[in-house]
């Protein structure tokens, strides 16, 4: 009894310090999660040795394409969701010995998967898929170009241009594939290589074509309600028309015009988003690539990272309500494998919902979600007290914002 009453006086002395104590725990426990979810892939690819170690598991409906897709799926996503974080400077914390290391296997990574005599050589001249992934890896550049392309030598360099210039040769489907295309052409316009304006402005000609309100986009003609406007439509829309700010360029599309309305858009999915988040910090799940688990909230990690939330949502609920659905998926459930990959399914092993082109590499697009950390300790995302999320707010019967639906229309040429 004695040790029960200690016990519950030592709760109560340290419960006002809670939300100071979650304040530098959340960013603790994000950077853990990326961690451990990085470390497996980047140590084995600095050394050569991925496609000789990884763990590699296949959708039970397989389309039976050639099973080196998955390594290049795998580190492109990861490095397009985490690399915001590695940009940040190096410091002698915990965390920037985790950051420093994983941008040293990333730096070396990135030159064995361009290289021809690397056993890790990535698939780049077999599969049409390769323009997904490629788009993958050129975003993770876009996102941390100071850290992850400037150091990189001339000769690698010259390889990632000749490889993304080669996927021309890739005709895209007529759906959210045309913005992999437009994400290396405008990334080439951005280094200063050439590159195809016409794939570049026939995409954005294209998703103005497909909004269709409210932030959401269709993926081609139809509509369909799944998460591909998280998982493709706002993040490579926006980085896009980023890449051809950057680069100068100059046609008949007003591209600041564009990123700005585009940027609105995405704002306003980062409020549906939020809101989709539940008390218990589940968010409900439909549509295909379900498997890709975070990724479905990559907008509302992308928009807090470039700070700009819109007005309805604070840095903290943003915070507070992510580390709330990565707690609930990743604490309770095994979500790797016995090699320490990502494991198929969603909260666990979950193999059935995966979709026939889906690999374990391809499940590294749930690192989407990571791209806070590449905000400093300091910034109010960070920093700021705990806050309840909406739906939290809702059902505990506290004030919430009232929703609006957004009004703005497409653009017109």
């Amino acid at each position: 009894m004695r040790n029960i009453l200690t016990l519950l006086i030592s709760i109560l002395l340290i419960l006002p310090y809670g939300a100071d104590a979650r304040k530098d725990s959340d960013r603790e426990y994000w950077c853990e999660l990326a961690y451990q979810m990085a470390k497996p892939v980047l140590e084995n690819m600095s050394k050569g040795e991925l496609q000789k170690n990884m763990q590699v598991e296949v959708s039970p409906r397989w389309d039976n394409r050639n099973i080196k897709v998955t390594y290049m799926e795998c580190f492109g996503r990861l490095m397009s969701g985490i690399s915001p974080w590695l940009a940040l400077p190096d410091d002698d914390s915990k965390e920037g010995k985790m950051r420093a290391q994983l941008r040293e296997w990333a730096l070396q990574s990135y030159k064995n998967a361009v290289d021809p005599q690397s056993p890790d050589y990535l698939l780049w001249r077999e599969e049409g898929q390769t323009l997904v992934d490629a788009a993958f890896l050129a975003e993770s550049f876009i996102r941390a170009y100071d850290a992850l392309w400037v150091p990189l030598d001339e000769v690698t360099k010259q390889r990632y241009i000749e490889e993304f210039t080669q996927l021309r040769r890739v005709d895209p489907p007529y759906s959210n594939w045309l913005l992999f295309s437009s994400t290396i052409e405008s990334f080439l316009a951005k280094v200063g290589a050439p590159y195809d304006m016409y794939r570049v402005n026939s995409t954005i000609r294209k998703m103005e074509e497909w909004y269709v309100g409210d932030g959401w986009y269709a993926d081609g003609t139809l509509f369909a309600f799944d998460y591909y406007t998280s998982y493709v439509f706002h993040p490579m829309y926006l980085e896009t028309l980023q890449n051809m700010i950057d680069a100068g360029a100059r046609s008949r599309i007003n591209y600041k015009d564009f990123f700005q309305s585009e940027l609105r858009r995405a704002q306003r999915f980062s409020v549906i988003l939020e809101r989709l988040i539940s008390p218990e910090g589940t968010f409900p799940i439909f549509g295909r690539s379900a498997t890709y688990r975070m990724a479905a909230m990559q907008p509302l990690a992308l928009v807090a990272w470039m700070d700009k939330l819109p007005k309805e949502l604070t840095p903290a609920q943003v915070r507070c309500g992510l580390t709330a659905v990565l707690h609930r998926m990743f604490d309770t459930q095994d979500n790797y494998n016995e090699g320490g990959f990502l494991s198929l399914g969603f909260c666990g092993k979950q193999p059935g919902i995966s979709d026939p082109y889906t690999n374990n590499g391809s499940l590294y697009m749930t690192s989407m979600c990571f791209m806070p950390l590449g905000l400093p300790a300091s910034h109010p995302f960070w920093s700021g007290q705990d806050e309840s999320w909406t739906q939290k707010k809702a059902w505990n019967g506290e004030d919430f914002p009232k929703d609006q639906a957004f009004k703005e229309r497409a653009k017109t040429f």
